[in-house]
């Protein structure tokens, strides 16, 4: 299996992603591209606004969510759909996890954008992170 990417998989009612990585910012840039390959195709967002996210949680799972939630809210509130994300720093604490990163993309524009599937929030379902063999792999479920 490739160590990179993202995947949708089988789920009754949601949208199951799985994100890989070689380190856990490739995983985590790969999570929200999984997570806007759901409302739209990716690949015709321009990177015309760059948004800096700012977040930080008591533990990984927790920092996993809360990326994708300001994503969403950044999405929500702004009509903004991002196409490219690089994450530039983690720092693990001893009782919190902090991360900074960008997204990059534009205000939704129906004319060009596929309008697929509104993701309406993220969940702790089925979560989970593991690194095995130089690769990084996030498992989580967006509510649509």
């Amino acid at each position: 299996m490739e160590c990179r990417g993202f995947a949708h998989l089988e789920h009754t009612a949601d949208v199951l992603i799985e994100a890989r990585g070689r380190s856990l910012a490739e995983a985590l840039e790969n999570a929200a591209l999984g997570t806007y390959e759901v409302m739209t195709d990716t690949g015709k967002v321009r990177a015309v606004k760059r948004v800096e996210v700012e977040v930080e949680a008591l533990d990984l799972a927790g920092l996993l969510y809360r990326w994708i939630e300001e994503l969403i809210a950044l999405t929500d509130a702004k009509r903004l759909v991002f196409g490219s994300f690089r994450v530039h720093y983690i720092e693990v604490g001893q009782d919190y996890v902090k991360m900074r990163a960008e997204a990059f993309g534009e205000e939704f524009d129906a004319a060009r954008h596929e309008s697929r599937t509104v993701v309406k929030a993220m969940t702790y379902a089925q979560m989970s992170m593991r690194e095995e063999g130089g690769c990084w792999t996030l498992r989580f479920v967006v509510d649509i």
